[in-house]
């Protein structure tokens, strides 16, 4: 099946649309089960399968479209109930359920004659064989599609490990609007795009849809030259050179990997007029001369360690305790951590320096999850440059930041202020998503007409 592409274009312009794609293969994460159909992955009212009594859907169109796949899962999911099966094994089972029904043949077009089937995925079969971690996760699902698929062949280790490979380098994220995760996708022809940490496209969703949009003017469409972000874009150079190592086995040589990143763990200078990045071994700043006290190492050090600790607790925590109701007190715990973290941090972290950027990006997530308005709208303010310098002017969560915090500011009766916002987000998220995006005609532009009218009536 041929799927919406560009090619042969001499120029491409920013905000254009060079690839769409339906999935291959995906599954819903197991957490959401409850709360988004597991077809299409929308929220809303739902209705659980009769048979297995596992997955939920929309409305009898989405069962009737899932039916291929799920026929096969529904009497083995029902027979193993009430076990949860995880995400990874659940979609090594899909693709081995649509294997063996064809599915080996599905091309998936990039331009107008070049395609990939999933056997021209890359599957770093030796690599993975050598990856501790790896394999243990791989016996481990191994174990759990043994008891799982009862009846249905399996192909043998290495077939299997193939599979696995795959899933592991070439799956995606699925997103929804605000950029969380909600399931796991292996896609045919967006799997030809390479990585850079400074990229000149970006994947965002429409449902279970992936729609690749350019970054940047780009002189023609030329798909080796096309470079998307595997990884989060808000870590030092060092951590994503591990993360892509360890994830994917190979280091980013784009211009950004190349240079270095004083921002990224710089010292704050002592005289607070002072915005320069100075090293956290500087006996005086470069730029001003003021001195740094004779135990400013040690301090650095134990600020960094303390924020590392707790950041990470929360990120574990946010992963273990989905549920609103149930983390409203570790929200209220993670507010106070990060404020004690922030507090910590002043005048020895500077502000463009990784840890500061993510503890305001924790403060500003608590403060929106709990209604803390006015918190949250300072906090958002004080993260928008972090963003800017990391993620870039034109990324989907810079553009998110701005949404965000435009709307908390209409609801605290700043229109003025809200409408300015909600402009610059506007200008961001129509390259990154487009104006048809659903995240643009039901969310964003909504909001800016309602700003725009009250801005009028002042």
């Amino acid at each position: 099946m041929r799927i919406k592409n560009m090619y042969n274009r001499d120029f491409v312009s920013a905000g254009t649309t060079i690839l769409t794609s339906k999935p291959f293969a995906y599954v819903l994460r197991s957490l959401l089960r409850n709360e988004r159909c597991d077809y299409c992955l929308q929220s809303g009212k739902l209705f659980k399968c009769s048979v297995c009594q596992y997955v939920y859907y929309c409305n009898r169109i989405c069962q009737k479209e899932a039916w291929s796949v799920h026929k096969v899962e529904c009497p083995n999911l029902k027979r193993i109930s009430p076990k949860i099966i995880p995400d990874a094994a659940r979609l090594m089972a899909r693709i081995i359920i649509k294997l063996h029904q064809g599915g080996g043949e599905e091309m998936g077009y990039y331009s107008e004659t070049n395609y990939r089937k999933f056997k021209d995925l890359m599957s770093h079969y030796s690599d993975i064989k050598k990856d501790v971690k790896r394999m243990e996760h791989f016996t481990s699902l191994c174990g759990v599609l043994f008891e799982f698929l009862g009846n249905v062949p399996i192909p043998n280790s290495a077939e299997l490990m193939g599979i696995y490979g795959r899933i592991c380098i070439n799956s995606f994220n699925i997103l929804d609007p605000d950029m969380n995760s909600i399931g796991v996708g292996i896609y045919l022809a967006p799997s030809v795009i390479d990585h850079s940490c400074k990229p000149n496209a970006v994947a965002v969703f429409e449902g279970t849809t992936i729609i690749i949009r350019t970054l940047e003017d780009l002189p023609c469409l030329n798909w080796s030259q096309i470079k998307i972000s595997y990884i989060d874009l808000l870590n030092s150079t060092k951590d994503r050179c591990e993360e892509l190592q360890n994830s994917y086995y190979f280091l980013c040589d784009c211009q950004r990997c190349m240079q270095s990143e004083p921002m990224a763990t710089a010292a704050a200078c002592p005289k607070t007029s002072c915005t320069y990045p100075n090293s956290f071994s500087a006996t005086v700043c470069k730029k001003c001369n003021a001195k740094f006290p004779s135990n400013f190492k040690e301090t650095f050090d134990e600020v960094t360690e303390f924020t590392a600790h707790h950041l990470q607790d929360m990120k574990n925590m946010a992963c273990i305790l989905p549920n609103y109701n149930i983390i409203v007190p570790y929200l209220i715990i993670d507010l106070d951590v990060s404020k004690i973290c922030l507090k910590k941090q002043e005048g020895v972290l500077h502000t463009f320096n990784i840890q500061y950027v993510r503890t305001l990006e924790a403060a500003f997530d608590a403060s929106v999850n709990l209604n803390s308005w006015e918190e949250a709208e300072h906090y958002g303010k004080k993260l928008i440059p972090g963003y800017l310098l990391y993620y870039g002017e034109i990324h989907p969560l810079t553009g998110l930041l701005y949404l965000m915090t435009g709307k908390i500011q209409l609801h605290l009766n700043k229109a003025k202020q809200a409408y300015d916002t909600l402009r610059k987000a506007h200008s961001v998220l129509t390259i990154t998503h487009g104006e048809r995006h659903s995240l643009l005609s039901e969310n964003l532009k909504p909001l800016l007409y309602q700003a725009m009218n009250v801005v009028k009536d002042l």
